[in-house]
């Protein structure tokens, strides 16, 4: 069995928000069973843990929307909407099937309210893109901030989602990886 590390609000001071076990998703209904965990693999944990040393004396924390993301899950995503600027094709695979990839926000350590990115998670538009011009200036400011703290960390950035980063070359590092890897905590339904 491939190591997964589970990452809990108790384990990591995060706040955890699957989006995608939840119908507040861009598919409309809950692709990873009720109660499904956040996971990722050993040292894209450990960029995690790297990056709460660096946003926790800035007073913010973490709000992860999506981390480790079972094939079987990402062949629901990429059926419903196969849009190869927004998702990876699983027939590539996806980093966040490797456990190499974390999707997520920042917000204040103080009211949990989250920083203002221009752009809701999963807004698959150009306005999620780094460097868009469009949002407001306080949001471009978030969103360098976001990425300065998870860039000084180690991850890489993908250009078109402010919310996404992974492991550099996850491809050639971590296979990809399916539901049964995580035994009795499985995430699909």
């Amino acid at each position: 069995m491939i190591p997964l590390v589970r990452v809990t609000p108790d384990s990591h001071d995060v706040i955890i928000d699957l989006l995608y076990a939840t119908a507040d998703n861009f598919t409309g209904k809950p692709v990873y069973a009720a109660g499904a965990g956040c996971f990722l693999n050993a040292e894209a944990e450990g960029l995690l843990c790297r990056t709460l040393d660096l946003v926790r004396p800035l007073g913010l924390k973490l709000k992860i929307f999506d981390a480790f993301r079972p094939s079987e899950a990402q062949w629901v995503l990429w059926n419903h909407t196969p849009d190869p600027g927004f998702l990876a094709d699983p027939r590539r695979g996806s980093p966040h099937s490797m456990g190499a990839a974390i999707d997520l926000t920042l917000v204040d350590g103080e009211s949990g309210v989250e920083l203002d990115m221009g752009t809701a998670f999963d807004e698959f538009t150009p306005r999620s893109h780094h460097g868009n011009l469009d949002i407001s200036v306080a949001a471009q400011r978030n969103r360098h901030l976001l990425m300065g703290v998870m860039t000084s960390a180690g991850w890489d950035f993908y250009r078109n989602e402010w919310w996404h980063y992974q492991l550099f070359n996850a491809r050639a590092n971590h296979p990809v990886l399916s539901d049964s890897v995580l035994g009795p905590d499985r995430m699909m339904p």
